[in-house]
């Protein structure tokens, strides 16, 4: 992704910006990163196709401000992931043998989260908006890429890779630990149509759903290390 050292150039400008002016005040603000990673299982949920949740990878840095005044703290930075699934596909369009063709799908997300201090320095709610670069649906066996989606006439896989490229997210979550390694949990669900782009395609959509919709949905389970 050509704009990835550009995002994280912007993270890190804003973190010492809001590290230059946060002792000012009353309250001793601190501020801090987290470097948290995981493993991912992701889907999308849609009616035009047949999919399968495969697991992959995330990993993220984010600035965090810890306010001791305030019934929770802040952060913010990008999350970047690795994303698996399957869409059920056969080899020929008559075919009745069907299989799960799996993709995988690279994205980089930037998102603000409030903690919600349950237990300070122990547990915490967590959430909060995401905005989500992402590129095409990449093969990860290049063979089947001449396979059709199931439930349509004539549609090829390889027709269905150019999905939406920028999606709004939101997450919700937890983090239970000791102050400096956390373990988290966090589901990301889409607000956007991942699949939108695909009506732009004019795609063969005989015997299938004309339109396409689909809202993307991950659970990430992780550790969160604070510095």
């Amino acid at each position: 992704m050509k704009n990835l050292k550009f995002i994280l150039l912007v993270v890190f400008t804003l973190s010492f910006v809001t590290l230059s002016f946060s002792q000012k005040g009353s309250y001793r603000i601190t501020n801090g990163f987290n470097i948290f990673g995981g493993i991912t299982e992701f889907d999308i949920i849609t009616d035009n196709f047949e999919t399968s949740k495969e697991r992959g990878f995330m990993g993220s840095i984010m600035a965090s401000v810890d306010l001791p005044h305030k019934w929770y703290n802040l952060s913010y930075g990008i999350q970047l992931s690795e994303n698996n699934m399957g869409i059920l596909a056969k080899p020929e369009p008559s075919s009745t043998n069907t299989e799960f063709v799996d993709f995988k799908l690279l994205t980089a997300q930037l998102g603000m989260f409030m903690h919600v201090k349950l237990i300070p320095d122990y547990l915490t709610i967590d959430f909060g908006p995401l905005l989500q670069y992402n590129g095409a649906l990449e093969f990860k066996d290049k063979n089947k890429e001449g396979y059709f989606v199931n439930g349509y006439n004539n549609l090829a896989a390889k027709d269905i890779i150019n999905i939406s490229k920028f999606n709004v997210n939101a997450a919700i979550g937890a983090s239970v630990g000791i102050k400096h390694i956390k373990f988290k949990a966090q589901y990301i669900y889409g607000f956007t149509n991942i699949l939108g782009a695909l009506d732009n395609e004019n795609l063969d959509t005989t015997g299938g759903k004309l339109d396409f919709n689909g809202n993307q949905s991950l659970l990430f389970l992780g550790a969160i290390i604070s510095f």
